[in-house]
């Protein structure tokens, strides 16, 4: 964090990767960023670039002068993050210190932050949900309490940390709440300080959440929506109306100053938070469509009613499956590999259908240790069909209704 803080204030950009990550992978996106230093706090090394150990740059700092706020201009790029590429390379969705800010602002007043406040940053820094911990602990001279990434996914162990650190506002993607309550006690053991919940990325199931509703009265709770491309653009607050639902909640009204449309169903968004445009490529024109479905409900509120395209949200991380489809492909049993989204919300997972080459099939276990090597441990398969080709269309394409078929006929048999 302390890093992060000092690339900022000298006016270069920041992009987070987290140690989770595979080597190959960090290869991949430094040698997409091209950056003028890598900061590694576990002795990774880059080829090709030039890294530093942050034990070697505190020494640094601690016998040099302190370096000059550098000024910037809203426009100015401030962080780059990665995500999951169709073409089966990370891009980087590059945000200025005007999108981050738009935000932010708009976050700290939503939520009446202040200095007493104490916010959980549960998210890694390359995840989107973490500009707010983060930035908005800033903004209102917050503290701010990191969680490791061993302890982002212990039940029992971030109930504990969220009553003994007495936060009072807590973000996550809803998986986390859902892991906390079934298997942590968060309900049973209540709230502690918390006055404020917020949860993204991913839907939550309507059962656990009106429960989370009925057992918490006094804390506001918050559905924020927005692709890492344009942080958050919508909201709604979950309040005790909603425990008459038998439908998921929308996500809600516009807010940040941004203005979000629908064209032919797919959700579009412009306005001060939308990205500066990918790394490398052409700078975002126009309003920014984020390949989401939506529709608005009888209040005037937006629904999401998924995608238009395979890219699809597992374990609350956006994923292109066509990424892991070419880490698969690069095995040398496997001829010809596609992967799909089965299931939803929490219970989404990736199922991969291959085609070996002539010789012996690989296994499951075998093409999960390939995975971990070149992508981050959201992105590796949870299951294996051997097949020995692919279902196609009249046009000649993939038939992923078929495949879609042969897990529902595995299921159950």
């Amino acid at each position: 964090m302390a890093v992060a803080q000092a690339v900022l204030r000298c006016g270069a950009i920041h992009v987070p990767v987290p140690r989770s990550n595979p080597r190959e992978r960090v290869a991949r996106i430094a040698a997409d960023a091209r950056p003028a230093l890598i900061v590694t706090d576990h002795g990774e090394q880059v080829a090709g670039t030039v890294s530093l150990p942050c034990a070697d740059l505190l020494k640094e700092a601690a016998h040099g002068p302190g370096a000059a706020h550098h000024p910037v201009r809203p426009a100015d790029p401030a962080y780059i993050l990665y995500t999951s590429g169709s073409t089966g390379t990370p891009k980087g969705v590059c945000l200025s210190h005007g999108n981050a800010l738009a935000f932010v602002d708009w976050a700290c007043r939503e939520l009446d932050l202040t200095a007493a406040d104490r916010l959980a940053n549960h998210a890694a820094f390359s995840f989107d949900l973490s500009v707010f911990d983060l930035y908005g602990a800033f903004r209102a001279g917050a503290s701010v309490h990191l969680i490791g990434e061993t302890l982002a996914q212990a039940a029992e162990p971030l109930v504990d940390f969220l009553l003994e650190r007495r936060i009072t506002v807590w973000y996550s993607v809803p998986s986390a709440l859902v892991l906390m309550a079934e298997y942590g006690e968060l309900l049973e053991r209540g709230p502690g300080a918390l006055r404020a919940c917020v949860f993204a990325g991913e839907r939550f199931p309507l059962k656990q959440l009106k429960d989370l509703r009925r057992g918490w009265p006094g804390v506001r709770m918050l559905n924020w929506y927005g692709p890492t491309e344009t942080n958050v653009c919508t909201s709604y607050e979950v309040t005790a109306a909603d425990l008459a639902r038998t439908a998921a909640v929308p996500i809600g009204s516009p807010v940040a100053g941004d203005e979000v449309s629908l064209d032919g169903g797919e959700i579009l968004v412009s306005g001060p938070t939308v990205m500066l445009g990918y790394w490398g490529g052409e700078p975002q024109a126009g309003p920014y469509r984020t390949g989401d479905l939506g529709r608005y409900d009888a209040d005037g509120l937006l629904e999401y009613r998924g995608r238009v395209d395979d890219m699809a949200k597992v374990r609350g991380y956006r994923i292109e499956p066509a990424e892991v489809d070419g880490v698969l492909v690069a095995h040398e049993t496997v001829r010809d590999a596609v992967v799909l989204v089965v299931g939803a919300d929490l219970d989404a997972r990736l199922h991969a259908f291959v085609v070996p080459e002539t010789g012996r099939a690989p296994g499951l276990a075998e093409l999960r240790r390939h995975c971990a090597v070149f992508l981050p441990p959201y992105m590796t398969i949870d299951a294996l069909h051997v097949v020995s080709g692919f279902p196609r269309t009249p046009n000649g394409k993939i038939d992923r209704a078929a495949l879609g078929g042969l897990v529902a006929q595995e299921v159950g048999a």
